[in-house]
């Protein structure tokens, strides 16, 4: 997948070569060095990324909408998810915790209400497109990381989850990652080929995108307190459900 991006003229790293079994080092390949950070306190608020914090939004919207348009023919076989698919996956999650969790409810009623049609033609979707999982520096953005989630489905759900307000990491009067409206991404994402945003779809999906993030909060949380693995990090990730709940209860009344 990583090659038919790369391909495609996508900001993916480079696969150079895959192991074999003779090398006797277990399943893994090879990538080219890619310089940037990841790091969004830096790419935010240090001085060095000035001139990139007025970029990132725009070039966000340019790779998304080369990531869809790549040929899908060129792809191994990937799951086919829809908002359906999503919604489901997503209760069965919640329901697993086995704890109320009504602001959670509400949002899953809301979006399965409202739910947007399936795509006529699904696209590669990345999957987990955020700050964090891109390498920038003060150019802008180098290279686009953690594929793991891709699978075939709406394109517009890149677009929703990379607006999630988690992922402004306190820059939360820029929607679009941190670095600029919705409207300078979506744009930006029209102008390099993607297709026409739909604002009302656009925000189902970063209702959606809330209330994933919030339920794989609570979900990491459980495997700290269950004793299936012991970790502060999965400790402190639980303890940021409650802010997901917040920023639920404000999109879903802005998109009554």
């Amino acid at each position: 997948m990583l090659r038919a991006a790369f391909a495609a003229g996508v900001r993916a790293p480079e696969v150079l070569f895959e192991l074999t079994p003779e090398d006797g080092l277990g399943d893994a390949y090879v990538m080219r060095r890619i310089g940037g950070i990841a790091i969004a306190r830096k790419l935010l608020r240090d001085p060095p990324y000035a001139a990139a914090r007025r970029l990132i939004a725009g070039q966000l919207g340019e790779i998304l909408a080369r990531i869809h348009a790549v040929d899908i023919e060129s792809l191994p076989k990937l799951a086919h998810r829809e908002a359906a698919h999503h919604i489901a996956g997503l209760r069965s999650q919640l329901d697993a915790l086995g704890t109320a969790q009504p602001v959670f409810e509400l949002a899953l009623s809301w979006l399965d209400r409202r739910k947007p049609a399936p795509t006529a033609t699904p696209v590669l979707v990345h999957g987990d497109f955020r700050t964090g999982n891109y390498l920038a520096d003060e150019s802008g953005v180098t290279a686009i990381l953690d594929w793991e989630g891709a699978h075939l489905g709406d394109p517009i759900e890149d677009l929703g989850w990379l607006c999630v307000k988690s992922w402004r990491f306190g820059s939360i009067d820029k929607p679009a990652a941190g670095f600029g409206s919705r409207e300078e991404l979506w744009s930006a994402y029209q102008r390099a080929g993607g297709s026409r945003v739909d604002p009302v779809r656009a925000h189902w999906w970063e209702v959606f995108g809330t209330v994933r993030w919030g339920i794989i909060c609570h979900t990491q949380a459980w495997k700290h307190l269950s004793g299936s693995l012991k970790s502060m990090e999965m400790a402190s990730i639980g303890r940021r459900a409650v802010e997901t709940e917040v920023d639920l209860l404000q999109l879903l009344k802005s998109g009554a």
